[in-house]
């Protein structure tokens, strides 16, 4: 695609492995950054979280985040995989890391030591789990972890479940957002100062940001929210309903969406009664609506009032399995489902008039790219197949 993408011309060197890191790096190459994943002598583990795999034996969780990218396999164990770094970074915008930290300290990459003198310009960003400091610093974190310590636990989950993990790694998820975010923003700021920067990026924080809108409800209140299950705290109603066509979600937020709701189910008098005359008062008295709903919607045709709810201006949806999502035609017609070449995956929810993301490449195979990238970086073929011959190239993952 000519003029691909927002970022075309932003160099991005990628260190991570997982999820956070790569979730966040597979934004920046889906709008035209040129990602060079570079993997340890045993690969990103990922490549091994299956099944399902691919015909090549790839795990979905590795292909699901990391297209558009180009893969060199490298040994930064050895200094000679160091100086490999270091000619990759003299052109490089970003690098971005979740090594333990200390580890490119260890290494002698650090970035206040070695990266922001040598390349005054770069953006290093590090994810780690609790940062370099403080009670938790240098800690490893996984998303399962951090939901648990960040309180997602503690608001997820109903009476019966009791707290209960996400079903999405939203922390991991978030993390990457919020790291691409940064990306961008210093991105932006060195337009402005000539100076690339620091960027201290922790699931930790991302999981603690996240928690919405139980720590404004907390510090304002000081009551200690509980296990919401599908229910909203501070809206209602707000919860899943089951119903002959299948269980869905009502969300109505506003004292005129009550009034169109009870209207569409054949209830107009809830919305005149004084104890759901507004949200404050539906919120205090949810168990008494709740039932009342309950037992309207339960012979209802669930999706056709979705539908007649939506056009009325009320949210409501049908409950989907991911089958349901992938197959809807509003999905595809949003290019939300890509299949190309093999491929197939979500798309990118970001959309633009002039410079829109698209899928260029699918997920690379280890080291496939080494070659390409280590002549682009002006080695020449002879110090290249040393390297391989070395061990510090891979074109095979380590065993």
């Amino acid at each position: 695609m000519t003029g691909f993408g927002a970022l075309r011309g932003l160099k991005v060197v990628d260190l991570t492995r997982v999820l956070g890191g790569p979730y966040g790096t597979q934004i920046l190459a889906d709008h035209g950054a040129e990602v060079i994943k570079i993997e340890p002598p045993q690969g990103d583990e990922v490549r091994d979280w299956g099944p399902p795999f691919d015909a090549d034996g790839t795990a979905s969780y590795f292909l699901g985040v990391n297209r558009n990218k180009r893969s060199l396999g490298l040994d930064l164990a050895k200094a000679e995989g160091r100086e490999v770094l270091l000619r990759l970074l003299a052109e490089a915008d970003v690098l971005i890391e979740n090594f333990k930290p200390g580890s490119m300290e260890k290494w002698g990459l650090g970035y206040e030591e070695v990266l922001q003198r040598r390349f005054p310009r770069l953006i290093h960003a590090r994810i780690s789990g609790f940062g370099a400091d403080g009670p938790y610093g240098g800690l490893p974190g996984y998303d399962a972890i951090i939901q648990a310590m960040a309180g997602h636990f503690s608001v997820n989950g109903d009476e019966r479940s009791g707290p209960t993990r996400m079903g999405i790694p939203l922390v991991d998820i978030g993390t990457g957002l919020y790291t691409a975010l940064g990306i961008l923003m210093a991105v932006i700021e060195r337009a402005r100062s000539g100076a690339g920067q620091f960027l201290d990026m922790t699931l930790y924080d991302c999981g603690v940001a996240l928690m919405f809108p139980h720590i404004p409800n907390y510090v304002l209140s000081g009551k200690l929210p509980g296990l919401t299950g599908n229910a909203h705290p501070n809206i209602c109603p707000y919860d899943k309903f089951e119903t002959q066509g299948g269980p869905i979600f009502i969300a109505v937020g506003n004292n005129r969406a009550f009034a169109r709701f009870t209207e569409a189910i054949g209830t107009p008098e809830l919305a005149a009664d004084p104890r759901f005359a507004s949200n404050g008062d539906r919120l205090r008295h949810k168990a008494e609506l709740t039932a009342l709903l309950e037992a309207r919607l339960r012979d209802v045709d669930g999706p056709a009032l979705c539908t007649e709810l939506l056009a009325k201006g009320v949210p409501a949806g049908p409950v989907q399995n991911t089958q349901d999502v992938w197959d809807n035609p509003h999905t595809h017609h949003r290019h939300m489902a890509v299949e190309q070449a093999g491929y197939r995956n979500f798309g990118t929810p970001i959309k633009f008039s002039r410079t829109p993301g698209a899928v260029q490449a699918v997920p690379p195979r280890f080291g496939e790219n080494g070659r390409a990238i280590l002549r682009e970086a002006g080695f020449d073929d002879a110090e290249i197949e040393a390297m391989i011959e070395a061990d510090v190239v891979l074109e095979r993952r380590r065993t």
